[in-house]
């Protein structure tokens, strides 16, 4: 009897962990019963300067309003001091930017999402943002706060991309079979991708809160499954050169790389003259960000910028 039961129990947790390891499987090699072909992700290039100088000056003008980019920064109590200087530099130039906490801190003004799990502020922040804005803004742009982001240049890339497409895009990374944007250089959303995400949040079989897997994949991965069963995948955002423009090192680090990789084209071999964002910053590092990005002047040397984007109206932009 004895032999009988202990047969069964160990029936039992076997069971139980092949369960678990089929669910995980599943989750993270999702999609391939699913979908109609392999999704290779594709290389997206900002425009070409002459195509813009092709547009018209009243058409580029109505460009440059039209270009409304909502920001949802993700923060912690502890993040306190990047949460000041992300405030006070980059995101003066989101056309609206929100703070979404994990909990009520009393020195800056969050939206309290109530909650520690990365993954569970993100499906509340995107969810907010749609409900609340989605008549608004055709582009919602997410990061963490050790990102800083240079609005005008993703109003750029994004100028000829249609917001009724379903664009997911940012730094595109691989684990495994999945492709997904790493929330560490941030991540775009469509109002397309945002209305297919939100059709997805109430479906736990498809778009779960907790993965009901073995181990936890982090927020920008169970994004990316979530994206996929709606059709979406990540696009990796590349310059005219091929080079990245979400970054998610610093400038300072990448151009230590590139010191070691390319000696000869330190700058070059570096960064995009296009670059979006880069990672990985200090509160001081944003300040000096925002020094060099928006304030530093060479007098006599003029940019002949193909279009203007005005800062939001009320703003104390730089």
């Amino acid at each position: 009897m004895l032999s009988e039961s202990s047969s069964f129990l160990k029936g039992v947790v076997l069971g139980s962990i092949i369960c678990a390891l089929i669910t995980m499987l599943g989750h993270v090699r999702i999609g391939h019963g699913n979908r109609m072909h392999h999704h290779e992700h594709h290389h997206l290039q900002a425009p070409n300067k002459e195509d813009i100088l092709k547009i018209s000056e009243d058409e580029r003008m109505e460009l440059s309003k039209s270009f409304q980019v909502y920001c949802i920064i993700l923060v912690k109590p502890k993040d306190v001091s990047l949460w000041a200087a992300v405030k006070d530099t980059w995101t003066k130039h989101c056309d609206k930017a929100e703070f979404f906490s994990s909990e009520n801190v009393k020195v800056f003004e969050s939206i309290n999402m109530e909650t520690n799990d990365m993954w569970l502020m993100m499906r509340k922040a995107y969810k907010y943002a749609f409900d609340k804005y989605s008549d608004q803004y055709n582009w919602f742009f997410l990061a963490c706060p050790t990102t800083f982001a240079i609005i005008e240049n993703l109003k750029y890339f994004l100028l000829k991309k249609d917001p009724s497409q379903p664009f997911y895009l940012g730094h595109t990374t691989k684990s495994g079979d999945l492709e997904y944007v790493s929330v560490e250089g941030g991540i775009v959303l469509s109002i397309e991708s945002m209305k297919r995400l939100n059709s997805l949040l109430s479906i736990p079989e498809k778009c779960p809160e907790q993965g009901g897997m073995i181990w936890k994949l982090s927020e920008d991965k169970q994004l990316a499954v979530c994206l996929k069963y709606a059709g979406v995948f990540a696009e990796n955002a590349e310059d005219a050169d091929g080079k990245d423009v979400f970054n998610t090192k610093s400038v300072g680090l990448s151009i230590k790389e590139a010191m070691t990789n390319h000696p000869n084209q330190v700058v070059e071999g570096c960064c995009s003259d296009m670059a979006v964002t880069f990672n990985g910053l200090t509160p001081n590092q944003m300040h000096v960000m925002m020094y060099g990005v928006y304030r530093i002047r060479a007098f006599g040397h003029i940019f002949n910028d193909a279009l203007v984007f005005l800062p939001p109206n009320g703003s104390d932009n730089d």
